[in-house]
């Protein structure tokens, strides 16, 4: 590579044309962070006394933009060009070809990773903790802001990395760190039930009362013993006070007096008529309305049969 893209004195930084492991024959390294250099900058490394494990920060070099970090895989690229994840070109958003500056760096033991993945299906996986681990073992580091591919079975998942800690970008290799998930992006909460709605019961109150003014029991006519109807019998004692005769007096001396009294606590009204021959001194009209009253009476009472003794019969 040209002197002119050799920056730095004390680390390795140098530019490269990157190339994606799609377009060569190293698609069993596309699951993971590892690049392929060339074997000049291992030369320049060990130079430059840079300690082992190695790690990369990497960027576009004309836009530089979102940074990534990486580790090595090999030295086995053609001079002037690295080889790196598809992932991580999509990451820089970088095209085949493109120019990326790349510098060693020193990077922190991460102790905190919290992931997002982007579809449901990664959780529910049989053992997606145990397909993760599996994956991670591959990456060296991580950046936040980074989208990673996992594979299994066949199946791609990608994952973003929203936080490490203790700093922006961590160290993967031989570290106890802590996983925290957040809901995948296309999670939805699922629907609550609806709330009763408050005016259900004052329905039910309503339907109740209205039942309760459908049912009325007892609504039928009173009768009597005797098969007369109650009202019947108001209505001809209000017949008969109207109908009865005044008081009259002849000048003849002692007279028929008929006085007509009411009904008191529902009992019938009836006749009552003074001195001998009374019935005889009324007229005809009168003594027809009598005797009918009479008649009444007598039909009307109720309980009036003979009495046996069980023996007796």
């Amino acid at each position: 590579m040209d002197d002119r893209f050799s920056r730095g004195q004390l680390g390795f930084e140098q530019a490269y044309c990157c190339t994606s492991f799609s377009k060569s024959k190293k698609s069993e390294l596309e699951c993971g962070d590892k690049i392929v250099m060339p074997e000049s900058a291992l030369h320049a490394l060990m130079a430059r006394n840079i300690p082992h494990p190695y790690m990369f920060q990497i960027k576009p070099y004309y836009n530089p933009g979102h940074v990534s970090h990486c580790g090595i895989s090999e030295f086995t690229a053609d001079e002037g060009f690295i080889k790196v994840p598809d992932w991580m070109m999509e990451n820089l958003n970088l095209q085949e070809g493109e120019l990326v500056l790349v510098e060693s760096a020193l990077l922190p033991t991460g102790n905190f990773l919290k992931l997002q993945p982007h579809s449901t299906k990664f959780i529910q996986l049989l053992n997606p903790k145990a397909v993760l681990e599996k994956t991670l073992r591959r990456f060296s580091c991580l950046s936040t802001g980074d989208t990673i591919m996992v594979t299994h079975d066949n199946q791609k998942f990608y994952i973003n990395v929203l936080e490490t800690k203790p700093g922006p970008a961590i160290c993967l290799i031989e570290t106890d760190c802590e996983v925290d998930f957040a809901a995948p992006l296309d999670y939805k909460e699922p629907e609550k039930p609806e709330k009763v709605k408050e005016n259900a019961p004052e329905k039910v109150e309503e339907e109740e009362t209205e039942e309760q003014i459908k049912f009325r029991p007892f609504t039928g006519k009173g009768r009597r013993l005797d098969g007369e109807s109650v009202d019947g019998k108001v209505a001809n004692s209000k017949t008969q006070e109207n109908n009865a005769p005044t008081t009259s007096g002849s000048s003849g001396g002692s007279g028929a007096v008929s006085a007509s009294t009411t009904s008191v606590g529902g009992k019938k009204s009836g006749k009552l008529v003074f001195g001998s021959n009374g019935l005889e001194r009324l007229s005809d009209d009168s003594r027809n309305d009598f005797k009918l009253q009479e008649r009444k009476e007598q039909k009307s009472q109720a309980f009036t049969g003979k009495k046996h003794v069980l023996g007796s019969l």
